[in-house]
């Protein structure tokens, strides 16, 4: 008997010591705070204004009713904007899924079965009821696995989390959209600009070899210098030739940015934006860039949805109960049995209690795999944290670059300018010859050129700074709202 109670004991305790648990097991991760990351000195010469945030039609500002029409357009038309839409639609229905399998289920089952019986059944001989009976069933049932732990409405609620992550993805997607259309547009501006200046370069070239052959052909000129200036005007032609295959290749990246076929392009006119002046940023940089920018809020929630997925694993390790029910009415007999009398109800109830013991460490793998997902999606966060706060500082210091260029190239165009038209005076007043204008005005185009490049390359640049800013994203407050707390590590740890 002694060794009986023994060997009992001591199964006890191998059980106990091999029951499932969660031990040892935490995350390791840890949000980064925006007030550590220091941005004072790299904005210090930066205006400051509480309403510097773009507005959520933020394209309107440059002036250009053309640009507003295509954005419009490609918002409506653009396939991967539908399928950021048709991504959150399916993240919203899995939730709605999750939620409603932590739920009671109920349902009710009829059915009437006939068959022909075997003469050698002996479970029921053909006496008892023939050789042909009928089933007939009425029943109901209801079932419920009940959450004592919290741990399906965790479950429910990181699917939420998901749900509004894809949402705030979509915002993201549209935001990506509308800039993507500016910039394109703004290049496609550019490439108007170079053809201006081929063509400008092309009749300039082209008066150069005209007044060059008849130099030569007068014994004032060598072979050299016509061969030299046919070159110029090869040169200047190709750079046209570019110019169109620019103007071309920006109108076809429209039209796909429209969703629309490549006629669509053709009937895009010449862009007209306005500059929008030097940089200005809001006051309350980079605590309120947390909820301005699509990306940051969603990564929040997918933070969130981790930390509810640790909790949901973490509830597998404990005892849970379940509940179901079964009534209703079953007869078996020939066409007269009748299914709803008293004789023929039947039913069953019970609670079914679970305790996992042994299950060779799947949840705690599961368990691992959500901490490992939570650790992720806090350093992909700190990731875009980081890099949001660097684009819009790094964007403020190209703009301020490129309008100081821009100052310094218009002079240069002017001193060109000057250049070209003094030559034009000396040549007329018989004082040079005709090819030092034309010198004189090749200096100028390429001055206007590298002018037009600058003019480009700031608006573009302006266009990143708003999309750094959030680019006007505003979700509705029951999705870009999220606790701005990160979870304890108290909540986290094992």
């Amino acid at each position: 008997m002694r060794s009986l109670a023994l060997a009992s004991a001591v199964a006890f305790c191998l059980v106990l010591a091999g029951c499932a648990t969660s031990r040892g097991l935490h995350t390791t991760g840890s949000m980064t705070d925006p007030d550590t990351l220091q941005s004072g000195r790299s904005l210090a010469d930066t205006p400051l204004s509480p309403t510097a945030w773009p507005a959520q039609d933020w394209w309107v500002s440059y002036g250009d009713p053309q640009l507003n029409a295509l954005i419009d357009e490609a918002l409506k038309n653009n396939p991967s904007l539908e399928q950021a839409q048709a991504r959150a639609r399916q993240a919203q229905a899995v939730a709605e899924g999750v939620d409603a399998g932590r739920k009671p289920q109920a349902q009710l089952d009829a059915s009437i079965t006939g068959a022909y019986l075997s003469k050698m059944n002996p479970i029921y001989p053909e006496y008892v009821l023939g050789v042909f009976a009928w089933s007939k069933s009425l029943t109901g049932g209801l079932s419920w696995d009940v959450d004592l732990w919290g741990g399906k409405r965790a479950a429910w609620e990181a699917s939420l989390g998901r749900s509004r992550a894809a949402q705030i993805e979509a915002y993201a997607a549209r935001i990506e959209l509308s800039v993507n259309v500016a910039r394109a547009y703004v290049n496609l501006g550019y490439a108007f600009a170079q053809r201006d200046v081929a063509e400008a370069e092309l009749q300039r070239a082209t008066q150069s070899l005209e007044v060059t052959r008849k130099l030569v052909a007068g014994g004032l000129g060598t072979p050299q210098q016509e061969h030299l200036a046919d070159s110029q005007v090869a040169s200047a032609q190709q750079q046209k030739v570019a110019a169109d295959r620019s103007i071309d290749a920006a109108r076809s990246t429209l039209s796909i940015l429209l969703g629309q076929g490549p006629d669509r392009g053709l009937a895009i006119e010449r862009p007209h934006m306005l500059d929008r002046g030097p940089a200005v940023l809001p006051d309350k940089l980079p605590v309120d860039l947390l909820g301005r920018r699509a990306d940051l809020v969603a990564a929040r929630w997918e933070i969130e949805a981790a930390h509810k997925d640790i909790k949901a694993a973490k509830t597998a390790f404990l005892p849970n109960i379940s509940l179901s029910a079964m009534a209703g009415f079953i007869a078996v007999g020939g066409n007269s049995a009748n299914v709803l009398q008293l004789p023929a109800r039947t039913y069953a109830f019970g609670p079914a209690l679970s305790l996992p013991l042994f299950d060779g460490g799947a949840r705690r793998a599961h368990l691992a795999i959500a901490d490992a997902d939570y650790d992720a999606m806090v350093a992909r966060y700190n990731g875009l944290l980081v890099k949001a706060l660097n684009d819009v500082a790094d964007n403020v210091s190209a703009l301020s670059s490129v309008r100081e260029q821009i100052v310094l190239e218009k002079r240069a165009v002017d001193d060109a300018q000057k250049s070209w038209d003094d030559a034009m005076k000396a040549y007329k007043g018989g004082l040079k010859g005709p090819l030092t204008p034309l010198t004189s005005r090749q200096q100028l185009l390429a001055a206007q050129q590298r002018l037009a490049l600058l003019e480009s390359q700031q608006t573009d640049i302006s266009i990143r700074l708003v999309e750094s800013l959030g680019g006007g994203f505003d979700g509705s407050a029951d999705v870009a709202q999220v606790s701005q707390a990160q979870p304890s590590q108290a909540s986290l740890d094992r």
